[in-house]
């Protein structure tokens, strides 16, 4: 067990793309959370210990939050180093930024222990090299969330660019499936050529969803979750997925869709009621496909990697 001169710190499951907003949209949940303690050692460089049954990598370059803390130490004081220990709760491959978790939680904590002396943009920066590890892309959908809190925008990946976004009370659905879907898989089937029709029906569904949030317009926030591109490729690797979304919505739930690259869904909803007979329907879906399957009921969480 950690002894009192750890820092522990409690780093957030996250949903990104938000159904349209592919890349570029994601929000922070309350649960589940991973536990991370990290402390300063005399010896530089990082040391990881996971306390956890995932069998991960400990050689820091091949461990999303080893990657991550790497990119920080090239910009830290000389001599530097980290012993991080890792307990996931968030389920590796679920979708809802199980390595974004590690990552931002590693450099949320380093920063700490460190004085915070990189901002928070900065942090997002070094835990996107986490984020390649895990799906040899860089991108920040995940990240941002898990370290600003809230609702995100990337509007720019290169120079990032985050505009955190306030947004009306919603409770949030999400059932894993417990099926695999690699994340690098998931990004390989998408096409790489988008109709005009298509791309201008996703950029109003975007700019819609964003309006509702910011003017706490739950009908408009509903009607502009819709995904044109990419949902209606990825959602073939997802069983019970259209079956999910059709009784989600007869539950009353306002919209939702694949989370992050699967197998994950999500499902957004003014109130809590309304968000666990979603999670009924959810359950009665996949009991009858025969597909084990966790769910997750939560709020948004406003504050991103928290400290105890």
């Amino acid at each position: 067990m950690p002894t009192s001169d750890f820092l522990t710190l409690y780093s957030p499951a996250t949903v990104a793309n938000v159904v349209c907003g592919f890349d570029v949209l994601g929000f922070a949940l309350e649960a589940p959370f991973d536990t991370m303690h990290l402390r300063l050692t005399e010896q530089p460089g990082v040391t990881i210990v996971h306390e956890d049954d995932f069998n991960l990598p400990t050689e820091p370059a091949r461990n999303v939050a080893g990657a991550a803390l790497l990119a920080l130490l090239r910009a830290a004081p000389a001599g530097t180093g980290f012993e991080m220990r890792i307990n996931k709760a968030i389920l590796p491959g679920s979708g809802i930024g199980s390595s974004a978790a590690s990552a931002a939680g590693a450099v949320v904590g380093a920063n700490q222990l460190l004085g915070s002396i990189f901002p928070k943009e900065e942090l997002v920066r070094f835990a996107m090299f986490g984020e390649e590890v895990a799906s040899g892309a860089q991108h920040a959908d995940n990240i941002a969330p898990a370290i600003y809190g809230g609702v995100t925008l990337i509007r720019s990946a290169e120079p990032l660019d985050i505009v955190p976004l306030s947004a009306p009370p919603l409770h949030v659905t999400v059932v894993h499936p417990q099926i695999e879907v690699r994340t690098a898989d998931a990004r390989q089937i998408l096409k790489q050529q988008v109709p005009l029709k298509a791309a201008i029906r996703q950029w109003a569904n975007v700019a819609g969803l964003v309006a509702g949030l910011l003017k706490s317009d739950y009908q408009l926030i509903g009607r502009s979750l819709e995904d044109v591109i990419v949902e209606p490729v990825r959602s073939i690797l997802i069983p019970g997925f259209a079956a999910v979304k059709a009784r989600s919505l007869e539950a009353g739930a306002l919209g939702g869709g694949i989370s992050g690259s699967g197998p994950s869904i999500f499902m957004l909803s003014e109130n809590e009621a309304t968000a666990q007979a979603v999670a009924a329907a959810m359950r009665e879906v996949y009991e009858q496909l025969g597909v084990d399957f966790h769910i997750h009921v939560s709020t948004i969480n406003s504050t991103g990697v928290r400290f105890a």
